[in-house]
C-alpha cells in the first residue's frame, strides 16, 4: 500500500481553507516567507475576500475620531485635561504590553489541527508567509470593532465611568500607532533613528529569529522580558 503524499498548498487557489490540511507541516511551511508584494487570495467568496484587505490609511481615518470622542467624553464628565492626558499615556503603555503578549503568545502559538492552522493563518500566519502583502499588514476595521467593543466593556468593569473613555482612547491610540508603525517597518525606508531600529528588529523577527522581537511599536517589553533580537537586520 502506497502512503499518502504530503498535502501541498496551491498558491493559485484561495489559501485559507487549504492550510489546515498541512497538519504538523504547517509550522515549517508558514515560516518560509514569499517575499513578493503580491496579495494572495484568501477566500473564494468576494465579500469575505474584501474584508481581509485594508489600506494602511484606513486605520487612522476610522479610529482617530473615536480616540478624540472617547477622551473628550471623559473631560465632559469632569476629568481635568491634565489627568485625561495622563490616562491616555497610561493607555498607550498598556497597549504596548498587550501588543507584546498577543504577538508572543497568541500570534505565535504552535498548531497542527485543521482549524488551529486555519485560525493561526488568518490572525498572523499569513503575515509571516507573505510579509510584504501591503493590504494585510493592518487589522481590518470590522474585526477590530468587535475586539474594541469587548475592550470597552472590560475597561468599564475595571474602572470608574469618567476614566473608562480616556483609558479606552489611550489604548486605541496605542493600537493606531502600532498598526501604522507596523506598516512602515515593512514598506517605509527610514534612514536613521528609532524607526530604523524598530525596522531592523522586526525584519530580524521575520527573516532570522522569529522567537524574538515581539514588540512592534516599542521594544520596551522585549527588553524587560529578554526577547530583544540583535540589531543587525537580514535583507528582505
Amino acid at each position: 500500500m502506497v502512503a499518502d503524499e504530503p498535502f501541498s498548498v496551491d498558491l493559485n487557489k484561495p489559501l485559507v481553507f487549504q492550510v489546515g490540511h498541512l497538519g504538523e507541516a504547517y509550522e515549517e511551511w508558514v515560516h518560509q516567507p514569499i517575499v513578493g508584494r503580491d496579495s494572495p487570495r484568501f477566500f473564494a467568496n468576494g465579500f469575505m475576500e474584501f474584508l481581509t484587505r485594508t489600506k494602511w490609511w484606513v486605520i487612522p481615518l476610522v479610529w482617530l475620531p473615536v480616540v478624540c470622542w472617547s477622551v473628550s467624553k471623559s473631560v465632559k464628565m469632569g476629568l481635568s485635561p491634565y489627568l485625561a492626558g495622563l490616562i491616555v499615556f497610561l493607555g498607550i503603555i498598556t497597549w504596548t504590553l498587550l501588543e507584546y503578549f498577543l504577538h508572543r503568545y497568541l500570534f505565535h502559538i504552535k498548531t497542527k489541527s485543521y482549524w488551529g492552522n486555519t485560525f493561526h493563518y488568518l490572525i498572523h500566519g499569513c503575515h509571516h508567509k507573505h510579509p510584504m502583502d501591503g493590504l494585510r499588514l493592518v487589522f481590518p476595521p470590522a474585526g477590530a470593532a468587535l475586539v474594541s467593543l469587548a475592550l470597552w466593556n472590560l475597561i468599564d468593569v475595571l474602572t470608574k465611568p469618567f476614566i473608562t473613555p480616556a483609558l479606552y482612547g489611550g489604548i486605541l491610540l496605542g493600537y493606531v500607532m502600532y498598526d501604522v508603525t507596523h506598516y512602515y517597518t515593512h514598506h517605509g525606508k527610514p534612514s536613521k533613528g528609532i524607526i530604523l531600529r524598530l525596522k531592523r528588529f522586526h525584519m530580524n523577527h521575520h527573516f532570522r529569529i522569529r522567537d524574538k522581537g515581539f514588540g512592534i511599536s516599542s521594544s520596551l517589553w522585549d527588553i524587560v522580558f529578554g526577547t530583544l533580537p540583535p540589531a543587525k537586520a537580514a535583507k528582505a
